[in-house]
């Protein structure tokens, strides 16, 4: 393992990588159930979607370490899987088989896009300060998800106006509500699940300050036993640690690409690709650079190869039965446990494996047992802000848009795409056009025609 993965180079040994293997799975584990209880909505099987979830991700993760030997671990991702369910909505959007099919071929462009080496311009076009930013902001985004696990930050809405009630009757309960009409707020304490957070944040961090290896996977787990008095931790009846699913209805090669082509899905295409290309660019960079894998302008030689993995497993997610495969943000939780080979992530593949026939034990972790882990990777990653140029306004500016909106809209893209535009203007006014990379104008024309042509998604 010592010369495979060159850990005595990476300054690592076996015992960390392994470690830093299961904290990742730890903290991916709930889209194992999660991803089901998602997709079942296009009427796809649950357990099908479970085995499709465990093998993509298990695979795909094992590829990443083995022929990239980066500490990544990839499953599908959120967001695009609550688009691809959009999409192919039960009675009211495509068959599932044709958004399958929609999700394959964005993983055909997503190979060309890094065979013609397109994806790893993006390296050198992106600017140090937007990569920089990207890492805070990613940082703030896994915060978020930690918080809103964990039921720290809840969000009430009312007075709601008639207009809104009427959006919610004639919607189904969907609708976008006015500013004035809703805010976040603190969770209450009295909630069990609150409180259980609360405690693992406390023991994680109690465990981190006396820098203890594997803190973060022991907080999980110690907060996971006290979540089983507290009623937060379900033990079903007649518990099976070891129990294989249902398997006779399974999705695999049941992708339709002639459906997806000849219900001129191009639109749900462009935005799978348009969100993956910068949501795994983003992840990829954020947690690269958070390993040490990166030299001092943002890049790596394994970067392109990882992109590869990467565009491979958007369509083997799909020909198993899955919404996109993508990079995961929570590979920062190994990282932060020292995970900086591809030890790592072949473990945390191998796990996801183990995980068809060890599904009970992994579905017995709560949320919020794996929130505290979420909310502290948040402040290992926000360090990066130190190492931004905010004097510098035209830096500045697209950096704090970067790494806000990224949280406060829920999309990593999001936060990208904002970063590109106004950096390429600012620059643009400021008469310093020479310092834009020619792909970031590029990029700029891409952003805004996906938000002006894509509004609705």
């Amino acid at each position: 393992m010592n010369n495979f993965f060159k850990l005595k180079e990476h300054n690592t040994n076996a015992r960390t990588e392994i470690i830093a293997g299961l904290t990742t799975f730890m903290t991916m584990a709930y889209i194992l159930f999660l991803n089901p209880n998602i997709l079942s909505a296009t009427g796809m099987d649950k357990n099908a979607v479970f085995f499709a979830t465990a093998v993509s991700a298990g695979l795909v993760t094992i590829a990443m370490g083995l022929f990239v030997n980066y500490p990544i671990a990839l499953a599908p991702g959120m967001g695009l899987n609550a688009y691809f369910a959009a999409v192919a909505a039960r009675h009211v959007g495509i068959p599932w088989q044709a958004a399958l099919g929609a999700v394959f071929i964005s993983g055909i462009i997503f190979i060309l896009l890094t065979l013609t080496h397109i994806r790893q311009l993006l390296v050198d076009a992106i600017p140090n300060s937007i990569k920089k930013s990207i890492i805070v902001g990613i940082g703030l985004f896994i915060s978020m998800l930690g918080f809103k696990m964990s039921e720290f930050m809840v969000i009430k809405a009312g007075p709601v106006i008639p207009p809104t009630l009427e959006s919610l009757q004639r919607q189904g309960g969907v609708a976008t509500l006015q500013f004035f009409e809703w805010n976040v707020f603190l969770g209450s304490f009295a909630n069990p699940v609150t409180l259980l957070a609360l405690t693992g944040l406390a023991i994680s961090a109690l465990l981190m300050s006396r820098g203890i290896k594997g803190a973060l996977l022991f907080g999980i787990i110690i907060t996971t036993l006290i979540g089983l008095p507290l009623g937060v931790t379900q033990l079903p009846a007649n518990f099976q640690p070891l129990a294989l699913p249902n398997l006779s209805q399974l999705a695999v090669g049941k992708l339709d690409l002639r459906g997806a082509l000849d219900m001129g899905l191009w639109t749900a295409i462009f935005t799978f690709t348009f969100v993956e290309l910068f949501d795994t660019f983003g992840t990829l960079v954020g947690t690269a650079g958070k390993a040490g894998l990166l030299d001092e302008r943002g890049r790596s030689p394994k970067l392109g190869r990882a992109m590869l993995v990467d565009a491979c497993g958007v369509s083997f997610g799909a020909l198993v039965g899955t919404s996109t495969v993508t990079a995961y943000i929570e590979s920062t939780a190994g990282i932060a446990e020292g995970g900086k080979t591809g030890l790592t992530a072949v473990t945390t593949g191998v796990l996801f494996l183990l995980a068809l026939v060890l599904a009970p034990l992994a579905g017995l972790i709560p949320g919020a047992a794996t929130a505290p882990a979420l909310i502290i990777v948040g402040l290992l990653m926000a360090q990066s802000v130190k190492e931004i140029n905010f004097e510098d306004f035209t830096e500045g500016l697209p950096s704090f848009l970067t790494l806000v909106l990224m949280p406060f809209t829920g999309s990593i893209a999001n936060g990208i795409a904002a970063g590109i535009i106004f950096y390429v203007l600012l620059k643009l006014t400021a008469g310093r056009a020479r310092e834009v990379h020619w792909l970031m104008w590029v990029l700029a024309v891409l952003v805004v025609a996906r938000y002006l042509f894509l509004a609705e998604h």
